[in-house]
């Protein structure tokens, strides 16, 4: 067993997480929100499940907003297995089972739409394509398939026609998200899929309008949060950004210009909430604070309470996002309440599988 401690923080400080926030067009009871996290347990064909369900519906009742694992909203959006899709009808339907377990628990969901661009495999796929980016450049990085693990293939760039037709992939994915039960969606713009793909200047080679200046790269990104915010809804919309994240071979030299460029651009949407994956570079996730006059979320993977509760302090962060700790302790806010002990993630059972370290972490 674990704790997750409050040593040496002030108990203001603390408080502070407990504390209502409202997320555009959604109010929150507290700060402390579920993280999206990759589980690879939905079916074959990128259906939610009833074990999915059971997943969520355990933990909506602490977590103040659950943002789902990355979701495809297409087919060429897949690079793991067994995510979910939101483009079909039966995985509009399974998410529906999945948003109604959750309501009924007290909850509030917004379905993460991923894109996985150059991080995928044909063996993961239903159609077996050539994966897609905004170049041909192949990540050093490998995938487990069906077959086991195995190196990332070199993708196919988009053509600029096809870039419009992507965003109009992610448009849809979030009406189906919306006509599926959910309070709204983020988009995944972080941690090096599609979107970050086109911000980084070593994945994006492009002589077109979405490459080679900053305000070209971060184009896609914009197009994208545009499209959905006028379809869903500017306050049913977040964004996810990691602004320096090297994850499956992304360079970012100079990050603070570019970010510091399409977070201002962002900020004429309205949009509900920005997620910022912070990895350290507090220059640039500073002045994405000071470019951002709307609701900010901070996830700062691997670090203790004391940190993560000082964004709150210091007016960094509005809210919180925590990822391992809810998916082991489905009453994590009870918790930490109370001052109970916590369970102990088991990377082990972390991707795939059963109930196993999925549905049976006990409460209290």
């Amino acid at each position: 067993m674990v704790r997750w401690t409050t040593q040496n923080t002030e108990e203001p400080l603390y408080d502070k997480l407990w504390q209502p926030v409202t997320l555009g067009d959604v109010k929150l009871e507290h700060r402390l929100v579920m993280a999206p996290m990759t589980r690879n347990r939905s079916t074959p064909e990128g259906i939610p499940s009833a074990l999915n369900a059971t997943y969520y519906a355990q933990r909506a009742a602490n977590a103040a907003l659950i943002i789902t694992e990355g979701t495809q909203p297409s087919a060429d959006g897949q690079g793991y297995l067994k995510t979910p899709g939101i483009h079909t009808q039966a995985q509009v339907d399974g998410w529906r089972d999945v948003t109604d377990a959750v309501h009924d628990a007290g909850g509030r969901i917004f379905i993460q739409l991923m894109h996985v661009g150059r991080v995928g495999h044909p063996a993961n796929t239903p159609h077996g394509r050539t994966p897609v980016a905004p170049s041909a450049v192949r990540a050093a990085a490998t995938i487990v398939t069906p077959a086991g693990p195995a190196e990332l293939p070199t993708p196919r760039a988009l053509t600029t026609a096809e870039v419009t037709e992507v965003v109009d992939e992610f448009r849809r994915a979030a009406a189906l998200a919306m006509a599926a039960g959910a309070d709204g969606v983020e988009i995944h713009g972080a941690n090096s899929y599609l979107i970050h793909q086109f911000l980084a200047p070593n994945t994006n080679l492009r002589t077109d309008e979405y490459g080679g200046s900053i305000e070209n790269r971060a184009r896609f990104a914009f197009d994208v949060a545009e499209a959905v915010a006028a379809e869903i809804g500017a306050g049913r919309t977040g964004i996810r950004l990691a602004p320096g994240n090297p994850f499956n071979d992304i360079s970012e030299p100079e990050p603070k210009p570019l970010y510091e460029h399409l977070v201002g651009r962002l900020a004429g949407l309205g949009l509900a909430y920005l997620h910022v994956v912070h990895v350290g570079n507090e220059e640039t996730v500073s002045a994405m604070r000071a470019a951002w006059p709307h609701p900010m979320l901070v996830n700062r993977p691997r670090t203790d309470l004391k940190s993560r509760l000082a964004d709150l302090d210091s007016g960094l962060a509005d809210a919180i996002t925590v990822g391992a700790l809810h998916l082991a302790n489905p009453d994590l806010a009870t918790r930490l309440r109370s001052g109970a002990e916590l369970n102990p993630p088991d990377p082990a059972t972390f991707y795939g599988g059963d109930a196993h370290g999925y549905t049976d972490y006990p409460a209290l």
